[in-house]
């Protein structure tokens, strides 16, 4: 392993998800965790899709942002556009951190490939399979636990799967988001505010009680889980996001995860959104094709899944990852990153930035 930051060797990594809120992107902490690798000096280039993401403006973490049209240009346009980063970046590799973005990244990865642009994704089929409105039909064909579910094209169908699955219901949109309905009138709320933000189906899925617990996981498409980080939640936003959490050990959990990377032969980061019920069964309640927002902790923790993909993505064989520190903590926390207009107005006018206007 080398020793001094200047013996490192030098990558320019290219990723997107640097938005916040109260349902933040993991850009931002997939930055802070690949700029302590011990294998590369990283050199970070933002992919945004809104001049206000918040992570544009963190002094130090990028050395210049772009502009990406949005997924529903399509293929085409995104290669185009990541080609023409390429040529003043020389990006080496790029990391995509949303769902709706994958589907894309996955068909021109390729493309990307040929011109020395590495990544570390699915196929479109393991991609598909375990979406939201697939996977409980996924759990059931590969003996993973999953609350049982129905697709809902129409409010029409909402009383039978209420009767179905019992009140109150989670409401799901297709990428993200989900709401806990007690009643019809609030589930049909749900639905149209779902259908009208990620499209059709809406998913409706039985509500389960328990302990959240989420795990980071990192995969090599061969079948073997290279790390899994467990995190209990310990503060949630009213939307379920994690806004506080501790690691813990538990061969339980670490075997679901085990379990996903055998069965789908994922290929790159995932995330298991677990409940454990008072019964202590373990149930998956959704899987996030990309890393976690609070995937800093698992660098924290010992066990540095964004600095890993990185040798994933350019062929090296990667061991499995030292089990995490048990007992490590993160809480979030709202910042006021503080820039010239014209940093924004640039990005805004043109999609490019200049580095010493953006992290300054």
């Amino acid at each position: 392993m080398p020793h001094s930051a200047a013996a490192l060797p030098r990558l320019t990594v290219g990723l997107t998800g640097l938005n916040a809120g109260d349902s933040p992107g993991p850009g931002v902490a997939v930055a802070r965790a690949l700029l302590e690798s011990q294998h590369y000096a990283v050199r970070l280039v933002g992919l945004s899709y809104d001049a206000l993401e918040p992570g544009l403006y963190i002094g130090g973490l990028l050395a210049a942002a772009y502009l990406l049209p949005y997924p529903t240009a399509g293929a085409d346009a995104l290669l185009e556009r990541l080609l023409y980063v390429h040529e003043r970046e020389g990006l080496d590799v790029v990391i995509p951190c949303f769902d709706a973005e994958l589907p894309n990244f996955i068909r021109i990865e390729a493309a990307l490939a040929a011109r020395g642009i590495r990544a570390v994704l699915p196929t479109l089929a393991r991609l598909t399979a375990r979406d939201k409105p697939q996977l409980h039909e996924f759990g059931a064909a590969h003996g993973l636990p999953v609350p049982p579910a129905r697709l809902l094209s129409t409010t029409a169908e909402l009383p039978a799967a209420g009767a179905a699955l019992g009140w109150p219901l989670v409401v799901k949109g297709k990428f993200y988001e989900a709401t806990i309905a007690h009643t019809l009138a609030q589930a049909e709320a749900a639905f149209y505010a779902l259908s009208a933000r990620w499209g059709l189906p809406v998913v409706a899925q039985q509500f389960v009680a328990g302990h959240e617990i989420n795990i980071a996981g990192l995969a090599d498409g061969t079948g073997k889980l290279l790390s899994a980080v467990p995190m209990r939640k310990l503060t949630l936003t009213d939307k379920g996001k994690a806004w506080a959490g501790i690691t813990l050990a538990d061969e339980a959990l670490a075997e679901v995860a085990r379990r996903f990377a055998a069965v789908a032969r994922w290929r790159g980061p995932f995330e298991l959104e677990i409940i454990r019920t008072a019964a202590d069964e373990l149930l998956i309640l959704e899987i996030n094709p990309r890393f976690p927002a609070w995937i800093y902790l698992s660098a924290a923790a010992g066990a540095n899944q964004p600095a890993a993909l990185l040798r994933l993505a350019l062929g090296e064989a990667v061991a499995p990852l030292p089990e995490p520190v048990v007992g490590k903590m993160f809480v979030r926390y709202a910042w006021d990153a503080i820039t010239d207009v014209s940093a924004f107005q640039r990005l805004a006018a043109t999609g490019v930035s200049e580095p010493q206007k953006i992290a300054d």
